[in-house]
C-alpha cells in the first residue's frame, strides 16, 4: 500500500496506522530521496545511460535544442519513475521496442516491407495499427468488466491499454526515425500533422487515465475514458484510408520550428486533460442518476478526478498558448492576430477558467460542473477539429 491508499483509508485505517513502525512503508515521512531504493537508482542510471547512448549514436541527426531537450528529459522523466512505478516497464519497453526496430532498419527504410517484425509489428504504420486495435478491444474488455462486474474483464481492458500506449509510443519513435531515412530535410518530430496529432491525442489520454485508475485502485472509469481514446482511433483510420495520413511528409515552412516542438506536446496534454474530465462528467451524471451507481466510484472521487484532470489541462493549455504566442510572432510578426485557431483556443482557454474560477471561488460541483465539462469537450473538439474542416486562416496547414 502507499502514501495515496492511506489518504483514502476509513478513520478506522488511518487510526489503527497511527501505531506503526516510522519506517513501516506505510507511515514513511522520511524525505523522499532517502525513501529511495537501490532499484530506484538503478532506474534513473538506466535512463541517463540511455540518453548517453543517444546523444553519442545520433548527435549528427540532433541540433542544440534536441540535445538540450534530451538532457533535460532525464531528470523528469526519473522523477516520473520514482513517482509513479508502473510507467518504468513502459519507458524501458518504449527504448528497447524503438531500439530494436532502428537496428532492423539498419538504414534502410525499404526493410519496412521485408524484414517480418518491421512488416507486422515494428513499423511506424504497423506499431500504430496494434495501438489503435489494442485501444478498441481495451474499451470492450473495460465495458465487458463493467457491465458483468468481471474484475477479470476490467484487469484485461487495462493490460490490453498498457500495450496500446507502449506500441504508439514505440510508432512514433519509429516513425521520428523514418522520417530522417526519407530525407536529412524531411526528418521531423512526428507531431507535426493530424495523423500524428491524433496518436498523440489518444496517448496521453491513455496515459493519463491509466495514472488516475492506480492513484484511485478502480478501473471503473475505463469504460468512459476509453471511450473517446476508441472515437479517435475511429478518426484516425478514416483518415489513413480516406487521406492517405500515414504517409511521412516534409514539414511546411510554417511548422519549421523548434518551437513546435513544445507548443504541441504541451496542447495535446490540456486537450487529452480535458477529454478525460468529460467523460468522468458522464459517469458523474450517470451515477448520480442511478445508472451503473453501485459499480462505479463515489461521487467524491468522480468530483476530484474531474477537477484535477481540468486543472492539469488548463496549466498545460495555458503553457501552451504563451508558447503559441511567441511562435506565431517569430513566424507571422505578431503575437496575437484574431486567426480562427487562436480565436477558439482563447474560447477553449476562457471556458475551462470560468470553470475553475467556479469551483474555487464559489465551490461548483455536482451535476452543473459535470454537464460544464461534458459541454468544454464540444468546445474543444471544434477548436481542435471543427476550424480545420470549416475556418481557414494561418494554421490552414491542418485542413481536413
Amino acid at each position: 500500500m502507499d502514501l495515496t491508499q492511506v489518504s483514502s483509508s476509513t478513520p478506522e485505517q488511518r487510526r489503527a496506522g497511527a501505531s506503526l513502525p516510522r519506517h513501516s512503508g506505510l507511515l514513511d515521512d522520511r524525505p523522499f530521496l532517502k525513501r529511495l531504493t537501490a532499484f530506484d537508482w538503478l532506474f534513473a542510471l538506466v535512463l541517463a545511460g540511455g540518453a548517453g547512448f543517444a546523444l553519442s549514436r545520433y548527435h549528427a541527426f540532433m541540433n542544440y535544442y534536441d540535445k538540450l531537450v534530451l538532457v533535460c528529459a532525464v531528470p523528469v522523466f526519473v522523477v516520473l519513475g520514482w513517482r509513479w512505478k508502473p510507467v518504468r516497464p513502459l519507458m524501458i519497453g518504449i527504448a528497447a521496442l524503438s531500439l530494436s526496430a532502428i537496428g532492423i532498419y539498419h538504414g534502410d527504410l525499404s526493410r519496412a516491407d521485408n524484414a517480418f517484425f518491421l512488416k507486422y509489428f515494428l513499423s511506424s504504420q504497423s506499431a500504430i495499427l496494434w495501438m489503435s486495435a489494442l485501444f478498441v478491444f481495451a474499451t470492450l474488455f473495460y465495458w465487458i468488466g463493467l457491465l458483468s462486474r468481471s474484475a477479470t474483464g476490467a484487469a484485461i481492458g487495462s493490460k490490453m491499454t498498457w500495450a496500446a500506449v507502449l506500441m504508439g509510443f514505440t510508432g512514433l519513435m519509429v516513425r521520428w526515425y523514418e522520417s530522417y531515412l526519407i530525407g536529412a530535410d524531411v526528418g521531423h518530430i512526428p507531431i507535426s500533422n493530424l495523423y500524428e496529432v491524433f496518436v498523440l491525442f489518444s496517448l496521453i489520454t491513455a496515459l493519463f487515465y491509466l495514472y488516475y485508475e492506480t492513484h484511485y485502485n478502480t478501473r471503473a472509469l475505463g469504460a468512459f475514458v476509453l471511450l473517446v481514446i476508441s472515437a479517435a482511433v475511429g478518426f484516425l483510420m478514416w483518415y489513413s484510408i480516406a487521406r492517405d495520413a500515414q504517409q511521412i511528409q516534409p514539414l511546411v515552412p510554417a511548422l519549421q520550428s523548434w518551437w513546435m516542438k513544445i507548443h504541441v506536446p504541451a496542447n495535446f496534454i490540456g486537450y487529452g486533460s480535458f477529454a478525460l474530465s468529460a467523460m468522468v462528467g458522464v459517469a458523474y451524471l450517470m451515477k448520480e442518476r442511478g445508472v451503473l451507481s453501485d459499480r462505479l466510484p463515489t461521487l467524491d472521487v468522480l468530483d476530484d478526478v474531474m477537477y484535477k484532470s481540468i486543472a492539469v489541462g488548463f496549466a498545460f493549455f495555458t503553457v501552451a498558448t504563451i508558447l503559441g504566442a511567441l511562435w506565431a510572432a517569430e513566424a507571422w510578426g505578431g503575437y496575437w492576430s484574431w486567426d480562427p485557431k487562436e480565436t477558439w483556443a482563447l474560447i477553449v482557454w476562457l471556458n475551462y477558467a470560468a470553470w475553475l474560477h467556479m469551483r474555487l471561488m464559489k465551490g461548483l460541483r455536482g451535476a452543473v460542473a459535470a454537464w460544464w465539462a461534458l459541454t468544454g469537450l464540444l468546445v474543444t473538439t471544434f477548436a481542435f477539429l471543427g476550424v480545420n474542416m470549416f475556418l481557414s486562416g494561418l494554421h490552414s496547414y491542418g485542413k481536413l
